[in-house]
């Protein structure tokens, strides 16, 4: 796996006229797990999307190395297409061969338009996705929602396997979720 970090200064976040969250600092390096959790609203989503370069921080800075995955609530997923041609062209793009579709549960469901499968079913989809991208930072957006018991427990040895490969992910997530004992870190974002 290539070398990886993920370090903010002093992130602060702002919506419309109210300040979510500042003086947010964090330093990850290769293995490191981070569960970010908070109440609705406070931000868990916004700091995903900072992290990610995909929203402005209001305030700080943020710097990484190494490529970026992210799974949030859209799945980057042609709903019109079967699902196996979906995952094809992103495999495709992403210029990786890894093919996580058994491993997820989601090989008799190839033939599905994206738009039929329910949101577990599009969850695994976009996390087999996320491992056929071969990139060392996982930022993962309420990876759990809508996942039954045993796709949970899936979920959490791909991080822990991710982690001990060197990668690392950071999770924001209402759900409790076993991240890997000797890197996980908890931070619970709060309203300044």
């Amino acid at each position: 796996m290539q070398e990886c970090r993920l370090a903010a200064f002093d992130l602060a976040c702002r919506r419309g006229d109210r300040v979510l969250f500042r003086g947010l600092s964090l330093a990850l390096g290769a293995g490191a797990a981070l569960h970010i959790t908070g109440a609705n609203g406070i931000g868990k989503s916004s700091l995903i999307r900072i992290l990610a370069g995909l929203a402005p921080a209001y305030a700080g800075s943020v710097t990484s190395e190494g490529g970026i995955g992210l799974v949030d609530e859209r799945p980057a997923l042609d709903p019109h297409l079967p699902l196996g041609r979906a995952l094809d062209f992103w495999r495709a793009f992403d210029r990786a061969g890894t093919d996580a579709t058994e491993l997820l549960g989601l090989t008799n469901l190839l033939d599905v338009p994206v738009r039929y499968l329910s949101t577990g079913q599009r969850k695994r989809a976009a996390l087999a996705r996320l491992v056929a991208q071969a990139v060392p930072l996982w930022l993962l957006d309420e990876p759990l929602n809508g996942l039954d018991v045993s796709a949970v427990a899936l979920v959490e040895e791909l991080v822990a396997a991710h982690c001990a490969g060197g990668g690392i992910a950071v999770v924001a997530s209402h759900q409790p979720i076993a991240l890997p004992a000797l890197v996980a870190l908890d931070l619970a974002v709060l309203a300044p």
